[in-house]
């Protein structure tokens, strides 16, 4: 694994998802596709939570306290009524502050063993996989925050139609 190259892509990630958010309006921020989907600000908020008390925390124990218990997971991960009152520049700017962090961490790990592994409730995980995962964590939701974007194009370009880009 060339976690060198996770982690310049973890940096482009973070720019993909400023890119995908700004100018959004606060109602296109706020839709959801379903009561219990996601909307855009939810997703944001997800992203800054992870980025701090999930990734970041549970590599750190991987590499450097593999005996410790792994930590409970927060069944919120980020998106409560708590956090839907904050906008989603607000929403954003955590992230984004949070991802500076975490990739200043992340350089400055030195020779880190991807092979080390801790015992988590679903099996072994070595800190490769938490790596790994983390920049994948990104592109998933790189996904959900287009399929939004395109979803409330409609809005923007309203009462023209994007039939002729193609279907989704």
């Amino acid at each position: 694994m060339d976690s060198n190259h996770l982690i310049v892509q973890m940096e482009h990630n973070a720019q993909a998802v400023r890119a995908l958010v700004q100018g959004v309006s606060d109602q296109q921020a706020r839709w959801r596709p379903e009561p219990k989907a996601w909307s855009m600000l939810d997703v944001m908020n997800h992203l800054a939570h992870e980025e701090v008390h999930d990734f970041r925390d549970r590599l750190d124990l991987v590499l450097h306290r593999p005996r410790e218990a792994w930590p409970s997971g927060h069944t919120a991960r980020g998106v409560t009524e708590q956090s839907r009152q904050r906008g989603l520049e607000q929403a954003l700017d955590a992230f984004l502050s949070a991802r500076e962090e975490s990739l200043a961490w992340l350089r400055g790990l030195e020779t880190p063993d991807w092979d080390a592994a801790c015992e988590a409730p679903f099996g072994e995980i070595r800190a490769g996989d938490v790596m790994a995962a983390w920049a994948a964590h990104d592109l998933l939701h790189l996904r959900q925050l287009i399929e939004l974007r395109w979803v409330t194009l409609g809005d923007d370009v309203d009462p023209y139609s994007v039939r002729y880009a193609g279907s989704w």
